[in-house]
């Protein structure tokens, strides 16, 4: 998940904690595994294949599916296909900004219109790929979260890079304490949040952004444009029934920009900016 993971089971039985960690680290390793971009996975496979048709299985298609609703719902700015910039955009701490003709570049290869797809085929074109990046953490702590539930009645909170959920308060009823991460001192906290149902989910550029002249490009960047959204708070913080839904609703108020705070208020939702 290139994040920390870590799973809290409120329990005094020390062999059921360790039961419910190694399921909720089996699920994790399970789902990273197979849609990794780093290294061989379904993934890549599909990448390497675009140019031509592939079946997926069941879950893929699902999470494709649920892919293509992010798609309608922000109006295009949530694009798996969008990875492809990252030929152009490098988030390496370097400083480097890509030039206009290194985006129009890459943004050949962007759009999920120019994709074919008829469950459970799938059809790229020729230097395109796809990225369960943006949906995946989330997904995974929901399935998780679930595996740890089957196991035990035992309150459980699962959290995965700061994407989290529980599965009720604690023991004794008390809600479980979250803090909210500050922008520009990473490790420290920002805020405490109590939690005691649902999940939260973080959208932001703490740790991913580029510096140059002054000027601070962030690492979400416009599907449709190539460049990084503007005027978009440091980090979006939402609370909601699951780790999923909480995600997208953090990443399409971040992707509003100056609005994000507007956004959130008209979908009524728990949620957190800081700018």
């Amino acid at each position: 998940m290139a994040s920390p993971c870590v799973v809290l089971v409120d329990t005094v039985d020390e062999t059921l904690g360790a039961e419910v960690g190694e399921l909720v680290k089996t699920e994790a390793l399970r789902i990273e595994a197979k849609y990794s971009r780093y290294r061989h996975s379904v993934v890549t496979e599909i990448n390497e294949t675009a140019g031509q048709a592939v079946e997926v299985d069941d879950e893929t298609a699902d999470l494709i599916g649920y892919s293509m609703v992010c798609h309608t719902l922000s109006e295009g700015l949530i694009d798996i296909t969008s990875g492809a910039l990252r030929r152009a955009w490098k988030f390496d701490g370097s400083g480097t900004v890509p030039t206009e003709l290194q985006v129009r570049e890459a943004l050949r290869h962007v759009g999920w219109k120019r994709v074919i797809w008829n469950r459970p085929t799938l059809l790229l074109q020729a230097g395109m790929e796809i990225d369960f990046g943006g949906i995946g953490k989330e997904y995974a702590v929901d399935r998780a979260l679930a595996l740890a539930e089957a196991h035990t009645r035992a309150p459980v909170l699962v959290n995965f890079g700061g994407d989290l959920r529980v599965s009720g308060p604690r023991r004794d009823g008390t809600p479980w304490y979250v803090a909210i991460e500050d922008v520009d001192r990473a490790g420290n906290a920002a805020g405490l949040l109590e939690l005691s149902s649902g999940a939260l989910a973080t959208s932001g550029d703490t740790y991913r952004y580029v510096v140059r002249d002054g000027v601070r490009y962030g690492h979400v960047l416009n599907p449709q444009t190539g460049w990084p959204i503007t005027d978009a708070p440091r980090s979006v913080t939402v609370h909601a029934a699951t780790c999923t839904e909480a995600g997208l609703l953090a990443k399409l108020a971040l992707l509003r920009g100056a609005g994000a705070e507007e956004f959130l208020k008209a979908e009524k939702v728990r949620a957190w900016c800081v700018r």
